[in-house]
Formats: C-alpha cells, sequence, structure tokens
C-alpha cells in the first residue's frame, strides 16, 4: 500500500509551527478584526514586540495549496503575546478586496483549528535617543506592542493616519502620536499623512524612523525624511505591508 503522501512543511520544520484553536474573537473598530488564540503547547519561541506570525490559510497539500503556494500562508503582526497563557492575539485590518487571508480574518470563529508558524520580522525597536513612527491602519498594529515595549521616559514623536477617528486604533502605554484622518481620500501615496510627517517638529536626525503600512506612502515618507530632513537611510526602517493591485503584500 502507498504510503501517505509528507507535508513539505512537517518534519524538519515541525518546530517552527504551532497549532492552536481561535478562542475569541471581535471588532476593534469598523475595519478591524481581533482574534485571539491558545496553543496546544507552550509558546516557546522568541518574540520582539512589531514582528508577525504566518497563518497557514490552505493545506499545502490541497488542491489549491498544490496549484498556487503563493495562497497558502499569509502573514499577520502579533498585538499581544501571553506565553503564560498560551495565547496569541492578532488583529487583522479588513481592507478592500477578496483574497484568501481576508475571507479568513472575516470568518474565522471560535473554536476554528489554526496552524501558525514562528514569529519573524525586522520591524522593532532600535537604540535611539529618540524615536519616530508614521503610519496608517495596518502599521498601528505593529506600532502599539512597539510602543507598549517603550519605557515611560522615552521619547516619541509620530503620526498615526486612519480613514476618521472611529477607525483609529488604539494604542497602549503613555505614548501619544498625532492621529490625522483621511476622510475618503486614497490612502496609498498618501498627501494626508505625507503633510502632517513635514509639520512634526523633531529634535533632531540622530533618532530611529519606523514607517510602515502602503509600499507608496512608506516611500515618500522616507523620501521627505532623508531629502529634507537630512536623515541617514540606515535610521529609517520602512515596512510596506500592502499597495494596490499587488497580491500577498498585506
Amino acid at each position: 500500500m502507498a504510503g501517505r503522501m509528507r507535508n513539505p512543511l512537517a518534519g524538519a520544520f515541525a518546530k517552527y509551527r504551532l497549532e492552536g484553536t481561535v478562542t475569541d474573537t471581535g471588532s476593534v473598530t469598523p475595519t478591524m478584526r481581533r482574534i485571539r488564540l491558545a496553543t496546544d503547547e507552550p509558546i516557546g519561541f522568541t518574540y520582539v514586540p512589531g514582528q508577525h506570525v504566518r497563518v497557514q490559510i490552505n493545506d499545502p497539500l490541497s488542491v489549491s495549496g498544490l496549484l498556487r503556494p503563493s495562497e497558502t500562508l499569509r502573514t499577520y503582526t502579533i498585538w499581544e503575546l501571553a506565553p503564560e497563557e498560551r495565547a496569541i492575539e492578532l488583529w487583522v485590518h479588513l481592507h478592500d478586496g477578496d483574497g484568501i487571508g481576508l475571507r479568513w480574518a472575516r470568518t474565522v470563529a471560535p473554536g476554528d483549528r489554526v496552524t501558525l508558524w514562528w514569529p519573524q520580522g525586522d520591524l522593532f525597536i532600535r537604540p535611539a535617543p529618540f524615536h519616530l513612527f508614521v503610519g496608517e491602519e495596518t502599521a498601528s498594529v505593529a506600532f502599539g506592542p512597539m510602543l507598549r515595549a517603550l519605557e515611560p521616559s522615552a521619547r516619541v514623536y509620530g503620526v498615526l493616519e486612519s480613514e476618521s477617528p472611529e477607525h483609529d486604533v488604539p494604542i497602549p502605554g503613555p505614548h501619544r502620536l498625532r492621529r490625522v484622518h483621511r476622510h475618503g481620500a486614497p490612502a496609498a501615496s498618501s498627501a494626508t499623512l505625507l503633510e502632517a510627517v513635514a509639520a512634526l517638529e523633531l529634535p533632531g536626525v540622530d533618532g530611529a524612523a519606523y514607517v510602515a503600512g502602503e509600499a507608496r506612502t512608506c516611500q515618500m515618507i522616507r523620501n521627505h525624511l532623508v531629502r529634507e530632513r537630512g536623515w541617514n537611510r540606515r535610521s529609517i526602517k520602512v515596512k510596506p505591508f500592502w499597495t494596490p493591485g499587488k497580491r500577498g503584500l498585506h
């Protein structure tokens, strides 16, 4: 009798995988959904605030997984990691569209089983005299844990953009960023966010900047900091989460 086909993500990569069950879901804002998971095993991996996990949406050995490997995994930033509770909480922005990640985020419910892959990513706090955060709703999910990890005495500046006040993602901790709103203007190549950053009074060019969200907006903000403010590019960490028309970049 023929043996079972081996899962290509199993075996040597099993140590990077966590199985869990959805325990709770809810709305954070009209376009942000909270998904909390309980893992089967203790959470033993290293995590730095700002990093993400990969959620296995489709079985790699399913027809869709074999025909379209790119339609297997989707990336989501960790909002909260509670190893003592074996809990991981994801906040997912429900942007316009109908991709596999959006369908999963909209419909996943308590009791559903989920496979996660080890946290990764290089968006995290760096040592610096001050910190600058710039982004929109998708960036807020990474910035929240990063800001929460900073000491209350840290010098923090920045701008968070959203569609309207009701879409403002709540940020934990004592640090507050300026809020601006698009009110129907495009989030891509956002003039609203660029103008707000240009108006910021910053203490100098020796800080660390974290710029995340839509790819073209991130490029505009970085160019402003380098060309208009004299920042060194190496001091600016850019993390594009999405851009119109590009599958998988969200």
